[in-house]
């Protein structure tokens, strides 16, 4: 995962302000077809939303570890069933971060 510093997270949160989920959880949870989507997204994209509409607080908090822990993102924002998600891409990232801590690598 990567560390952001609140510089870093604020800049990601306006650019994710205008996005639309892409990523949608429902009741079957975290399955390995949305954890495949999910990486390809992430390459593609760098900075996705991912609605949740799976029960309570606790079960959206346990898919929203499962996506991050699975791709290697990094949950820059939660409010309510969207959560914002930021994976650099490891060649050519499209998304430059302000100054600030540098961001670390992505372990995948």
């Amino acid at each position: 995962m990567t560390q952001l510093s609140e510089p870093q997270k604020k800049y990601l949160r306006s650019l994710g302000h205008a996005l639309k989920p892409v990523l949608m959880v429902g009741g079957n949870g975290v399955t390995p077809g949305l954890l495949q989507e999910a990486e390809t997204t992430l390459d593609t994209h760098e900075l996705v939303k991912v609605r949740l509409r799976v029960g309570d607080r606790e079960a959206r908090d346990a898919a929203i570890s499962s996506i991050t822990e699975a791709t290697g993102a990094t949950l820059v924002q939660r409010i309510g069933h969207v959560a914002l998600l930021y994976r650099p891409h490891p060649e050519k990232p499209g998304i430059i971060l302000p100054s600030g801590r540098p961001a670390a690598s992505p372990s995948r």
